[in-house]
């Protein structure tokens, strides 16, 4: 029996429950690394249908094998924290947990991942699955450095063929999914510039650093340089979020503070980009004698989708939702940790349609962001096919070897 066939026919008495699931994950939202609560449900529910789930060392997040356990293995992830906003909708299933919510649809993750592994779990009971599918459930993806590394060490990755993923796209009408080969999130870096000098009184800013002033530079200059420094179609964006200096209007400081996010497309350049930062930095300074202290962290580097993963999900999209599902979809420059694990095995992310035809578009990160629930069978049915296909296609590979 194909995949597809079977997961369609399983979803017809276990989508509600997948709902239901995913309703108590939104109701009781758990911050990064303290998804206690959340981990213990899912470990219940694996555990249910004869899985055997492994915990993460830090209490929180887990992953588990469906199937022979030799093989090709393909990963399956879902995140499964939540934000520090506000839960602003009035439903029966609305966060109890004071200014946290699942903002983000990572509820909407965790219970696909989860159908996925159940859905798979009886298939194999039946057909046999060709090799291993991996599900992961990973903590801590909204903070940096996120859970992603933690997993990575723990040995997730250990004889994994490939990797994949979605993620909730409020843009897509549901019954949609996006499909984008290469970079399809940013690189995100976190800067921090300080700034320092004598001080002084602000009438005579020539007997010492006008601190501010050169700090003004910095905040216009930068971003400036950056832009006729590389290449237009990296999508270099630099923002400044933060910036302090001083405390009464007549005294020069002695010392300002930047803080900001640097974004971009192009690995490469991502790698070249804390060195071109701090050259950069001193360049526009030096002419005001400003002695420059920068920190620069690269949180997550781009998405870069594989072009064989990429086309095992638009594969899985015709197969298991229909030929008009696929969706095309542009880049973002958000940044997501799924990435550090496609720096060592090939992989892809999916955007899943989650609004309901012609409802209201919220979102990500919004206090009222929610989505049209059909998108969880469907992106089960993405998933459990695509991972098929892939650890079929890897078992062939290495058969003709």
């Amino acid at each position: 029996m194909k995949v597809e066939n079977f997961v369609a026919a399983w979803l017809e008495d276990n989508e509600k429950d997948l709902v239901d699931v995913r309703r108590d994950i939104h109701a009781h939202p758990e911050l990064s690394w303290q998804e206690l609560r959340t981990t213990e449900l899912i470990a219940e529910s694996l555990n249910g249908s004869g899985l055997k789930p492994r915990v993460m060392s830090s209490g929180t997040g887990l992953w588990c094998d469906v199937g022979t356990g030799s093989g090709p293995v393909v990963m399956v992830r879902a995140d499964i924290d939540a934000l520090p906003i506000r839960d602003e909708k009035d439903l029966p299933y609305s966060s109890c947990v004071s200014g946290v919510s699942h903002a983000c649809g990572h509820d909407v993750h965790t219970a696909i991942v989860l159908g996925v592994g159940m859905a798979l779990a009886a298939f194999d009971e039946r057909h046999s699955l060709p090799g291993t599918v991996r599900l992961v459930f990973q903590p801590a993806e909204e903070v940096m450095p996120g859970g992603a590394l933690d997993l990575i060490r723990e040995g997730v990755l250990d004889s994994v063929t490939a990797a994949t993923a979605v993620h909730c796209d409020p843009a897509l009408e549901v019954g949609r999914v996006g499909i984008r080969s290469g970079p399809i999130t940013a690189a995100t870096d976190y800067i921090e510039v300080r700034l320092q000098g004598p001080g002084g009184h602000t009438s005579r800013p020539q007997n010492t650093v006008d601190l501010v002033y050169a700090l003004a530079q910095v905040v216009t200059g930068l971003p400036a340089a950056l832009s006729r420094t590389v290449d237009p179609r990296a999508a270099a964006c630099l923002v400044w979020g933060q910036i302090e200096a001083g405390s009464v209007p007549n005294a020069i400081p002695r010392s300002g503070l930047l803080r900001g996010t640097l974004r971009l497309l192009d690995e490469e350049l991502w790698k070249q980009a804390p060195a071109m930062v701090e050259r950069l930095v001193s360049q526009i300074v030096a002419p005001f004698g400003a002695t420059a202290t920068i920190e620069h962290r690269q949180d997550v580097p781009p998405v870069l989708n594989s072009v064989s993963t990429t086309e095992a999900l638009r594969r899985a999209t015709v197969t298991a939702i229909g030929e008009d599902a696929v969706a095309p979809t542009g880049q973002s420059l958000g940044g997501e940790d799924f990435a550090w694990y496609l720096q060592r095995v090939p992989g892809a992310l999916a955007r899943l349609g989650t609004r309901s035809p012609g409802g209201p578009v919220y979102d990500l990160h919004q206090g009222r962001f929610d989505v049209d629930e059909r998108a969880i069978g469907l992106g089960v049915r993405l998933l459990a096919t695509t991972a098929v296909d892939l650890v079929s296609a890897a078992g062939e590979a290495e058969a003709g070897e």
